[in-house]
């Protein structure tokens, strides 16, 4: 630990004290790796979670506002206000709230502090999927047919449409998690379609401006894990299969893809590379895709400019602590591995909890946990612990379980076991769908794709289902 520090005190860009700009359980992982390097983890707190894990586990501490987001995690203003008082060198955005805000970006670096990410134009350039589309182009990689006028008129995107063919798909350019995307079939239905996607765009990111996508039908969604050196320089951490989702919301993911063409590998690798070093990125990034289950032509989607709540996945198969790669960049160290010794090993699945009922339409829960005591053989990432209140103002995840293997089926077995032996009480929770997820055939077979929950469960899950 003391020649991390001393690495980190002689750096270009000298990094001591690092605020912590979200809560939960990211929070909490990237504390874990300042404390392992030596740095002093500084945390911030809305009144809702006053008495958080994070907030126990850093540290120090500061207030940020009330409990709703918006006055709190979602401020800059008195963010950046805490670094400064605080005496950090620092800001980690984690994932979530502020971590893709290109004005975020800019107010931390205006205060004179470090950002532990890329630069305010790769955020934005990224965080917009028709600036980034048309990056892509640029660059030659593979795109889903598309229209993209910025300021196209219901009538040019109804002549775009049947251009591209139905059915297709309206996207948020601002957006992700599914918010401001909806599917259509047929003509007659673009027009609700469009008000509808460009309401819920304005009212979750200020921007309703939407596009057009064809709509691959039985897709799988695929991603590469990417980091880069803010120069042109640019490794890959290999790929994740992200393709069993609820909402457009993924629930489980592993690494590598199952059944995935070498020459498919390849291609992702190779557009993935392309797109960081054409924006010279600097830091972790995840450059997302779409295939058709079966086929053989990556669709780049999108790229995320921050870690990804999978990153544990990537982490397991590759030997690697990517918050601690983006604490190094951010001081200006060279990356710790060249290209050719990043070598996966093994199989990495990880499970996403939420405090949600699936049995009764998955209906978010609340209160106290009475019980969190995970099954042997897992790494758990949470941000809560026995006692600890699940409040209705956040994001419904509270905590994840991730098996580790020699090969899929060592990864499966250990996870099942692990999930066997978990035991979680006080509050609802997804973790027997889960179960029943990973249980499944076509998921033991590795042939999941984005439609996954409605083949498996098509009259929805129930906790008795014979699966």
């Amino acid at each position: 630990m003391q020649t991390v520090t001393a690495d980190f005190l002689a750096a270009p860009r000298p990094i001591r004290r690092v605020l912590i700009a979200n809560r939960g359980e990211i929070a909490c992982r990237i504390i874990a790796t300042c404390r392992r390097l030596g740095l002093t983890a500084i945390a911030v707190y809305s009144d809702a979670d006053a008495q958080a894990r994070h907030v126990r586990l850093a540290d120090q501490a500061v207030p940020i506002g009330p409990s709703v987001a918006s006055q709190s995690y979602l401020s800059a203003e008195r963010i950046v206000a805490a670094a400064r008082a605080s005496g950090a060198d620092a800001v980690h955005p984690g994932y979530g709230f502020l971590s893709e805000n290109a004005d975020f970006v800019r107010a931390v670096t205006r205060a004179g502090l470090i950002f532990v990410g890329p630069d305010a134009d790769a955020v934005a350039t990224m965080g917009s999927k028709i600036a980034a589309r048309r990056l892509a182009e640029q660059t030659g990689v593979p795109l889903v047919p598309g229209y993209t006028g910025e300021s196209a008129s219901d009538e040019e995107l109804a002549r775009a449409a049947l251009e591209i063919g139905y059915p297709v798909l309206v996207k948020a350019s601002a957006g992700g998690g599914g918010r401001g995307m909806r599917r259509v079939r047929r003509p007659q239905d673009l027009a609700e379609a469009l008000r509808a996607a460009r309401a819920e765009a304005q009212g979750a990111f200020g921007d309703p401006t939407v596009f057009l996508e064809k709509l691959i039908q039985n897709p799988r969604h695929l991603e590469v894990q990417v980091f880069g050196d803010g120069k042109g320089g640019a490794v890959h951490f290999h790929e994740r299969d992200c393709s069993v989702q609820r909402n457009h919301q993924k629930i489980i993911e592993e690494a590598p893809a199952p059944n995935l063409p070498d020459a498919v590998r390849d291609r992702l690798f190779a557009h993935a590379l392309a797109l960081t070093s054409a924006i010279r990125y600097a830091g972790a990034g995840t450059v997302e895709f779409v295939m058709e289950a079966g086929g053989d032509q990556p669709f780049f989607l999108e790229m995320n400019t921050r870690l990804q709540v999978e990153h544990p996945v990537t982490e397991e198969i590759c030997g690697v602590d990517l918050v601690e790669w983006q604490l190094r960049q951010a001081a200006g160290l060279p990356m710790p591995l060249t290209q050719a010794q990043i070598r996966p090993r093994g199989h990495a699945i990880e499970l996403r909890l939420n405090a949600e009922r699936p049995e009764t339409g998955f209906l978010p829960d609340t209160g106290q946990i009475a019980l969190l005591s995970a099954g042997p053989g897992l790494r758990v990432e949470t941000g809560a612990d026995n006692g600890d209140e699940i409040s209705s103002h956040y994001d419904s995840m509270f905590a994840k379980l991730i098996a580790h293997g020699a090969d899929r089926d060592a990864a499966l077995d250990r996870l099942l076991a692990g999930i066997d032996g978990t035991r979680i009480a006080g509050i609802g929770c997804n973790l027997g769908l889960l179960r029943d997820c990973v249980t499944a055939p076509v998921f033991r077979r590795g042939e999941a794709t984005t439609g996954f929950l409605d083949q498996v469960f098509p009259d929805g899950w129930q906790p008795d289902a014979d699966r």
